[in-house]
């Protein structure tokens, strides 16, 4: 017959010793109840089964073999402290009793020296112990459980160290309390300010506090003074917590403000009927029961939780076919009068299930002895398992690197935290002015259908939504005004923008299925989505700032190592006396470092059409005569198509088109990878072809290119200021006569308008206001001359200097250059011009250290219709040195005061015009104009009288 020990039923006994009354203990455990008992008869044995086998509860005689039960339970409590041992002897005494205890007994037990009564004592002893046991095990598992709870805002909670200092409070207590908890934090608990304005109060505190120090539950209901007129009353309860050793670590301390309780059971008391009224407006079930779980009281709000009227309730059966067996320890209740917070489950009678947060009370009302009082905590549950669904979430986010991958997550975390299983991401698409379904999950296409592109108009809900930046929830969607499928399944959707990334879709085939709670996940979703997208946004933004900083790094480095190298071609140009040192010396600096691995000059052969090397330097390895240089538009060697076009011309990537061109495979074998030629002109005149080549591909970008393109302007200027000083230090010209047949040119224009003759003789004047050139008019009437010069698009300026009957002088001001200024760039004078209305001669010296082809080609590239009809070599010695002596000793201004006086008659006989025509004529006094005249002949007189005159010999050839 098994008797009525449900903790004895399933647990395992272990007895150790060779006494007969253990023998008789096994067989009446066995034969009373379902434990399982093991018996031997050594500490060893018995050590060995306790460290292999679970065992509930040990049971020894005093007297073992060569040890003692006391030797026994110190080398058990070395192993565990959970394990209740129990020390048994009919021959006990007071020494022996004090000695187990300090060893660590669970309980010591004297025996009778009746059998059954005996038996009777052990059963209920180990039981008790056992219970003991499986309690305290409960309490350390509650206690590793505070944290959950700790949180509880219905409950104050004060965490004590072992000591009984105050070590940390919930936000309900900081509240509950009116001291500022900064400043009692490491205080005793009982002696704080808030207990001690009642010292009764504090002393209950004290003494509630020291027995959880002393390892025990306690409770007591405390009356704390308030700020209002009724003070508090406070349901307070303290219990240990423990570590797996079984040492205490803290007490937790909680508090319930019970005021309303307290009054509400004063009133229950004085009156039924109003503790009915109360308990029909709460939102908590109270139920009363009796001992054997039969229904004294069932209020009126039971169906708020249970589904069942108070009539139904009665039928389901006792509290436990309500809220299931074994939900607390009646002992338990009994020792500490009440039980709060035990999380249980129920199935209410629409069969959904509920997380029940209940309290037991022992009461005395009417037939009822236990009071149960549920607070529904469904919600909660689900919301905090949803929101460690989300803590995940944000996680994954961290490390999402596209918004993509969080859009994925987004979709997939989705069932998790709303119990929704029909979600999408729509993503902004800037570009096409679109929201782009980027995930999407199944439950979605089944319910919709397949997800399209939606234009961002404000027509459709998504579209709405994102425009707006509104949050759109629908209990029933098809009762939306934009929604655009009708024939979707879905019903309650939300609609939640991510700032300007896109939206969040969210929704269900139930209608309404969204409360307060899920609505509030569902923008928390949506918020950590939003934060995830602008990071990585901000990421992109920087990782591409990163690389275009890095590019424009590496792009102004390799900025100034050219600039550096132009620097030290800028000082060697300045000290060049040579084109030769020019071309060596540029060469030499731009293939100094590793940057370009061959550079070279070459100049047009007009000859051949090929351009011929002049100068190089670097890695040459037989290159420059591997090939002909042809001189063409394409399909050349770029040297040649620059020469051909006067563009620089680049190529990135010589091994492109390979097989197309000869000249690449060439370069390839000498590791030239990329190109760049460069036209090295000045003032329309070709000075030949700068070519550069480098050993990686894409070497010339935009700026290099523009760079080493102005440094081709630069040493084309260069080498047309070696060629004007070249014309200055010699005294041989080659003196060369053209026809031109171009209406553009402004003489010929003008001789052909006023049907007159025109000569140019020399000199231009220079001023911020454009170019003066003295005209002189042969054969027609000066005024018919000057108003035809003022029609004329090219001359801004006409004044007349001089007339006689047949002729006379102009000053024209040019609005574009006059030739004469290219040719002096160049080194040439231009001697004369003579025009009339059929034909143009112009006059040109060239010096003889300059290529007479070179000035051709200006003057070919300049005018149209140009024939070379004369040339001529002179030897000009004591003119060029008288010429370049006076010229060194006047000013700009004197020489124009001479000029104009010159070109206006003024030293004609008789005069042509006075020195106060000429005066007015340059806008200055009279008295300046003779000083400037006299200073002007003396300088000249003095040139001329202090040289020997050298007599001028010339060789004349004519051009057929």
């Amino acid at each position: 017959m098994v008797s009525s020990q449900p903790v004895l039923n399933s647990s395992t006994v272990l007895l150790v010793g060779t006494d007969d009354w253990l023998a008789e203990f096994a067989t009446a455990l066995k034969k009373r109840t379902n434990a399982s008992v093991q018996h031997v008869r050594t500490q060893t044995a018995a050590i060995e089964i306790v460290r292999r086998r679970p065992t509930d509860c040990l049971v020894s005689e005093y007297a073992l073999k060569e040890t003692t039960a006391l030797e026994l339970l110190r080398e058990i409590r070395a192993e565990t402290t959970s394990l209740p041992v129990l020390l048994a002897t009919t021959a006990g005494s007071e020494a022996l009793a004090s000695e187990a205890i300090e060893a660590g007994v669970t309980d010591y037990i004297a025996l009778t020296d009746s059998p059954a009564q005996m038996t009777d004592e052990l059963i209920e002893r180990t039981e008790r112990a056992i219970r003991s046991a499986q309690r305290s095990a409960t309490q350390r598992e509650r206690a590793r459980q505070f944290d959950a709870i700790f949180n509880d805002s219905r409950t104050a909670t004060w965490v004590l160290d072992p000591d009984g200092l105050l070590t940390r409070v919930n936000e309900t207590a900081r509240e509950m309390i009116d001291d500022d908890i900064e400043m009692i934090i490491g205080e005793p608990f009982w002696a704080l300010p808030w207990w001690s304005k009642a010292d009764a109060t504090n002393r209950d505190v004290q003494q509630l506090v020291e027995k959880a120090l002393d390892g025990s539950f306690g409770n007591a209901v405390v009356t704390q003074p308030s700020h209002i007129d009724e003070p508090r009353v406070i349901d307070l309860s303290v219990r240990p917590v423990e570590n797996e050793r079984g040492d205490l670590v803290s007490v937790v301390v909680e508090g319930v403000d019970i005021t309303e309780r307290v009054d509400l059971e004063r009133n229950l008391r004085q009156s039924e009927e109003l503790h009915r009224v109360t308990l029909n407006n709460m939102t908590d079930t109270v139920l009363i029961t009796g001992e054997d779980g039969t229904y004294t009281y069932v209020c009126p709000n039971v169906h708020f939780i249970f589904g069942y009227t108070a009539e139904e309730i009665q039928e389901v059966g006792t509290i436990d076919d309500l809220l299931g067996e074994d939900l607390f320890d009646r002992e338990e209740l009994a020792e500490n009068g009440v039980l709060k917070n035990i999380e249980t489950t129920a199935t209410d009678k629409a069969g959904r299930e509920h997380t029940l947060l209940v309290n037991v009370r022992e009461v005395s009302i009417q037939d009822g002895t236990l009071l149960f009082s549920c607070r529904d905590i469904t919600k909660r549950k689900q919301r905090e398992e949803a929101l460690a669904t989300l803590h995940e979430t944000a996680r994954d986010f961290l490390y999402a690197e596209t918004h993509q991958e969080i859009a994925q997550h987004i979709v997939d975390d989705t069932p998790g935290v709303l119990n929704l299983h029909a979600s999408a991401v729509y993503l902004f698409d800037a570009d096409a002015n679109t929201l782009r379904p980027t995930a999407h999950s199944a439950t979605m296409t089944d319910l919709n259908g397949p997800l399209p592109t939606v234009p961002v108009d404000g027509e459709t809900l998504p579209s709405y939504s994102f425009v707006e930046d509104e949050v759109l929830f629908f209990d029933d969607i098809h009762d939306a005004d934009r929604l655009d499928n009708r024939a979707t399944d879905l019903r309650c959707a939300a609609y939640i923008p991510l700032g300007n990334h896109g939206v969040f879709i969210a929704g269900s085939d139930q209608v309404g299925a969204f409360d307060d709670v899920t609505r509030e996940l569902a923008d928390l979703l949506a918020a950590t989505a939003e934060a995830a997208l602008d990071r990585v946004t901000r990421e992109s933004r920087l990782r591409e700032q990163d690389r275009t900083l890095q590019a424009q790094n590496e792009q102004l480095t390799a900025l100034n190592r050219i600039n550096e190298t132009i620097r030290e071609i800028d000082q060697a140009l300045v000290q060049a006396e040579t084109r030769e040192e020019i071309n060596h010396t540029v060469c030499e600096l731009l293939t100094a470092d590793d940057r370009f691995r061959f550079a070279w000059v070459g100049t047009v052969d007009p000859a051949t059409n090929t351009l011929e090397p002049r100068a190089w330097g670097g890695t040459e390895q037989g290159y420059l005569d591997s090939q002909p240089f042809a001189v063409q538009a394409s399909g050349t060697e770029p040297a040649g198509e620059a020469a051909a076009t006067g563009d620089v011309t680049m190529v990135t990537n010589v091994a492109a088109g390979l097989r197309d061109e000869a000249w690449r495979k060439d370069a390839l074998a000498r590791d030239y990878l990329s190109v760049l030629s460069i036209p090295l002109v000045y003032s329309d005149l070709t000075h030949g072809v700068l070519t550069v080549y480098a050993p990686t591909q894409d070497a010339f970008d935009e700026t290099t290119k523009a760079v080493l393109a102005e440094l081709g302007e630069t040493i084309a200027s260069a080498l047309s200021a070696i060629e004007r000083k070249n014309a200055l230090l010699t005294t041989s010209m080659t003196r060369v006569e053209f026809t031109v047949d171009d209406p553009s040119f402004v003489l010929s224009r003008l001789a052909q308008n006023a049907e007159c003759s025109l000569s140019y003789q020399g000199g231009i004047q220079q001023s911020t206001e454009g170019n003066y050139v003295f005209v002189t008019v042969d054969d027609g009437t000066v005024g018919d001359v000057a108003a035809a010069a003022s029609e004329l698009v090219g001359v801004d300026e006409v004044q007349q200097i001089s007339a006689d009957g047949e002729g006379g002088v102009l000053r024209l001001r040019l609005t574009q250059p006059f030739l004469a200024l290219e040719l002096a760039d160049h080194g040439a004078v231009f001697r004369e011009a003579i025009a009339d209305p059929t034909t143009t001669t112009l006059v040109i010296d060239i010096p003889v250290s300059m290529d007479v082809r070179t000035i051709t080609q200006l003057v070919q590239d300049t005018f149209a219709g140009v024939e070379l009809r004369a040339k001529k070599t002179l030897d000009q010695t004591a003119e060029h040195t008288l010429y370049s002596k006076f010229l060194d000793s006047v000013t700009d201004r004197q020489l124009e005061v001479l000029q104009t006086a010159y070109y206006s008659g003024y030293f004609e006989s008789p005069r042509e015009s006075t020195g106060e025509d000429v005066a007015e004529t340059l806008g200055i006094s009279p008295p300046a104009f003779y000083q400037h005249a006299r200073t002007v002949q003396r300088k000249l007189f003095r040139a001329l009288f202090e040289e020997n005159a050298v007599p001028v010999t010339s060789t004349v050839s004519t051009v057929q």
